[in-house]
């Protein structure tokens, strides 16, 4: 921060820390080599129990430290962030995820393309994987009406011509999103009921309701771990990622294409989602992953009665 950092919009950023003070603090160092001079980083820890927030306020003093009693997911916990953005109020708001590291121009870029863009309503970096930066984990993110499937384009993939061109794009990830703060209070805030998944793709269709793009910035760059919160580090009889991951991605799937498939797609989707669920129904099923099948089936039930 210096003396003029004032002349610049200010940007809150947003970190949710759940029981991984470590991954948290390797990304706050990262943030220290930031060029730009007006932003404050606001860390919600959710609920952790395990020391995090005493560690938080004697290895980093600066930080707006805003602890939660409870677990309240990824749209709850920034969502805390988000309201002490609106009520400060800062010019911008980022929502970036624990586990990252980031390039030092990275933030000035996006906000130099929000402050000569208006139309804009929110933006995102290029995010590669950062065990092998080579790779790209997000190259843009976009939404199949016809299939009811959201996905991001060039994962695993070495940059291709597309993916280094400045683009519109259906949805922002939640891994990087920054917004206007003054236009949240038109969309609201995520929805807390998805409590992780899926709640970047609502606020961002919320948002180009509103006539608003999306951008992705190819030269604003970002580095992703990756699945440290749901990713057991060892192989059991269920694999590495937790049960829940699989229910609450499919549950809060089904309330996107719910809200937001046009009449006309839903032959198509439904169709696709059928033989979809089946598929992974049979693979949980032959593999003998019940934890698994049964949160399958409690996530098709609560998406589609919900």
């Amino acid at each position: 921060m210096n003396h003029s950092a004032e002349a610049f919009p200010s940007v809150a950023i947003i970190l949710v820390n759940w029981k991984s003070f470590d991954v948290t603090s390797d990304c706050l160092e990262s943030l220290k080599q930031l060029k730009y001079p007006n932003y404050q980083v606001i860390v919600i820890d959710n609920g952790s129990q395990d020391g995090s927030v005493e560690k938080f306020r004697t290895h980093h003093p600066h930080i707006v430290l805003l602890p939660s009693e409870t677990n309240l997911g990824f749209a709850g916990g920034n969502n805390i962030g988000l309201r002490y953005a609106q009520a400060q109020p800062f010019d911008y708001a980022i929502m970036l995820n624990n586990d990252t590291f980031v390039e030092p121009d990275f933030l000035t870029l996006l906000i130099d393309y929000m402050e000569t863009h208006p139309e804009v309503g929110a933006i995102q970096p290029r995010i590669h994987f950062n065990d092998n930066r080579n790779l790209l984990w997000n190259g843009g993110a976009y939404f199949n009406p016809w299939t009811g499937f959201t996905y991001t384009d060039g994962e695993n993939q070495l940059p291709k011509k597309r993916h280094l061109q400045l683009k519109e794009i259906d949805w922002i990830s939640g891994c990087a999103f920054l917004v206007r703060t003054h236009m949240l209070d038109r969309t609201g805030l995520l929805n807390e009921d998805f409590f992780m998944y899926s709640e970047d793709v609502d606020l961002s269709f919320r948002i180009r309701k509103l006539r608003y793009q999306l951008i992705y910035h190819p030269a604003s760059v970002i580095y992703h771990i990756a699945g440290v919160s749901n990713k057991s580090a060892t192989r059991g009889k269920e694999g590495y990622v937790n049960h829940m991951v699989h229910y609450y991605n499919q549950r809060n799937r089904l309330w996107i294409i719910k809200k937001y498939t046009p009449w006309y797609c839903w032959p198509s989707v439904i169709i696709c989602n059928f033989f979809y669920i089946l598929l992974v129904l049979g693979y949980f099923a032959a593999r003998g992953r019940f934890k698994k099948l049964n949160a399958m089936c409690r996530a098709v039930k609560d998406g589609l009665l919900h």
